[in-house]
């Protein structure tokens, strides 16, 4: 019981943060607003590679190689497919088989 009012109190919760924008204001949405939705999610996806990547060291074994070639292989896979989960799934799959190769 506990866990279903804990389930519900988080989905109305984010349903609340989803809406309150389009209630707060309505189709008048300032500009700084619409700047702010174009700009982070590339300032939020910079911020997760860099988070991955600060423990990475290139000068002892493997050098950065795994996380090299899975890091391109998402770059590329999602210029070529336009898929974020599938250049994700592939990159994480090459990177676990890498980092296990490299071990």
């Amino acid at each position: 019981m506990t866990a279903a009012v804990l389930v519900l109190a988080m989905a109305l919760t984010t349903m609340a943060l989803r809406f309150l924008p389009f209630l707060l204001f309505g189709k008048h949405t300032p500009k700084y607003i619409s700047y702010l939705g174009k700009v982070l999610p590339q300032a939020i996806v910079a911020l997760l590679v860099v988070y991955c990547l600060r423990d990475v060291s290139v000068v002892s074994p493997p050098h950065g190689v795994p996380e090299l070639i899975a890091g391109g292989l998402v770059v590329g896979m999602q210029a070529w497919k336009r898929n974020a989960v599938l250049s994700i799934l592939a990159g994480t799959i090459i990177y676990m088989m890498l980092i296990r190769f490299f071990s």
